[in-house]
């Protein structure tokens, strides 16, 4: 640290903040955290695994399954360095470099996130609307160059967020809200102008956000798609397929919806609250879609359980 002419000090770490109040029992809380994160990448691990050794699920439905494993994933992997550093050693500081690269991946595979829940109500549509061309039409090497483009856009976009942080200036204040690294988070510690961050901020935050007005209008099409279907039984099948991701979306989009919720209109907002629902916007989606998925997708639950029986003779 050096000393400035503006008598401002400026910092080179920030610090990350656990769960208030329970600082003392931190190294018992990392015991769920720990299992929680052994799970998620248990679990998305062995959705790659299964799909990638059975040809019977080489379709574009389980391709783009395996691209919401892949960004849980990356997901996971992101937050994985700064939570286990606070619970299990308490560690707190963190360098501005470490900072700002982890909040690029956070926000890039949060991001990736958005685009393959919004790529799998598309397809969903696509299987409803079109069945009988479905497969002509997704074929591997579009599904292929589908995923890669929207790979691409995802981190092009939060390309620049770590570079308009590294220009920022940080003095006195360097205590961060949640237990790993975000861009407004960063962004409002800075004491020189960043109102470049905030536009672009704000901008990032509406590209992500308008993923789930696509998603919604999706499924607007697809209800009215079951609903010119004659059979009851065709309707309640067609939906049905649908499930899973109705589920993921609901899993990725409740926590994110319920924390803008807390900071927009909630007058006295629990400190608590808000870190939980922060850490259950990284734990939960990468632990909780295998899960839905195995429970839901019958192919998946009967090769995972072929897999198991097969290692356990």
């Amino acid at each position: 640290m050096f000393a400035l002419n503006t008598s401002e000090v400026e910092i080179s770490t920030f610090l990350l903040i656990g769960i208030p109040g329970l600082e003392n029992v931190h190294i018992w809380i990392s015991i769920p955290i720990c299992f929680m994160y052994l799970l998620a990448i248990l679990g998305n691990c062995t959705i790659l695994f299964v799909i990638r050794t059975d040809p019977s699920l080489h379709e574009p439905m389980y391709y783009f399954l395996s691209m919401l494993a892949l960004s849980d994933l990356g997901l996971s992997f992101s937050s994985l360095p700064s939570m286990l550093r606070i619970f299990l050693l308490n560690a707190v500081e963190i360098s501005a470099d470490a900072c700002i690269a982890l909040e690029f991946f956070i926000h890039g595979f949060t991001d990736m996130e958005f685009s393959v829940l919004l790529i799998m109500s598309f397809d969903r549509f696509l299987a409803i609307r079109n069945p009988l061309r479905y497969s002509s039409i997704l074929t591997s090497s579009r599904v292929l160059h589908i995923g890669l483009a929207f790979a691409i856009k995802s981190f092009l976009l939060v390309l620049p967020l770590p570079f308009t942080l590294k220009r920022l200036r940080y003095c006195n204040k360097h205590l961060l809200s949640h237990s790993y690294c975000l861009h407004q988070d960063v962004m409002k510690l800075a004491c020189s102008d960043n109102r470049v961050n905030f536009y672009y901020g704000l901008f990032v935050a509406l590209c992500m956000m308008s993923d789930s007005v696509f998603i919604a209008v999706s499924y607007v099409f697809i209800l009215k798609t079951v609903l010119g279907i004659a059979s009851y039984g065709e309707r309640l099948k067609a939906l049905n397929t649908c499930v899973s991701h109705i589920c993921a979306v609901l899993i990725f989009y409740v926590p994110i919806i319920t924390l803008a919720t807390m900071h927009r209109f909630a007058k006295h907002k629990s400190p608590l609250a808000m870190i939980l629902i922060a850490d259950a916007f990284l734990l939960v989606p990468p632990l909780m879609n295998p899960i839905v998925y195995c429970v839901k997708t019958r192919q998946i639950r009967v090769r995972v359980l072929e897999k198991l029986s097969l290692k356990s003779k």
